[in-house]
């Protein structure tokens, strides 16, 4: 992610009200946006319909509705868009799933569900169920992964936009990758 100078002060006018600085942030932010909006779409090959600019268009049009909590920070606000565009995501594979399979989602293996390869908008679904479980036991533990898949930050990066140390969000992210296998009913293969 690059850095800038004004997308500090323009999230600082955001969080302060002023509601035209999101409008003067967006042209700052919007090559970082499709990169990570092409990365979701690259690994989903059922979203198909769902094209680069209008994910990150529907993530603007939500950005606006969103009430900003005094974002810091530029990896803060990547982790809340990347979660707004997980929540795009989620609701086309939802709406695809119903469409196609009808009925309740099944669970997938973990590495299904964590690289989304041929695993279809179930997997997603069975992904953001799974995650919304972790969310309740530990939101923190869930933010790490939602921020490592859905942003695609590094552990650095994460522990940034969470206020946490690297180490913690390594730590996070094992326990986190381990309920996750035993959520999804993945077995891994033995050992060496």
């Amino acid at each position: 992610m690059d850095s800038g100078p004004d997308i500090t002060e323009l999230l600082e006018a955001w969080t302060g009200g002023d509601r035209a600085a999101l409008d003067a942030l967006m042209p700052s932010v919007i090559d970082e946006l499709k990169r990570i909006a092409t990365a979701y779409l690259a690994d989903e090959p059922h979203a198909r319909t769902l094209q680069t600019t209008g994910l990150v268009n529907e993530a603007y049009l939500r950005l606006v509705r969103v009430r900003p909590h005094g974002w810091a920070n530029r990896a803060q606000f990547f982790a809340m868009t990347a979660r707004i565009m997980r929540r795009i995501l989620v609701d086309h594979a939802r709406a695809r799933f119903a469409e196609y399979r009808g009925g309740r989602a099944q669970h997938v293996p973990l590495e299904t569900a964590l690289v989304n390869d041929a695993g279809g908008p179930q997997s997603l679904v069975s992904l953001d169920e799974a995650l919304l479980s972790l969310e309740k036991m530990d939101a923190r533990k869930s933010r790490v992964v939602e921020l490592k898949i859905f942003a695609g930050l590094t552990n650095q990066e994460a522990a940034e936009a969470l206020q946490i140390s690297e180490r913690t969000v390594i730590r996070e992210w094992q326990f986190a990758k381990a309920w996750l296998a035993r959520e999804l009913n993945y077995v891994p293969p033995d050992a060496d």
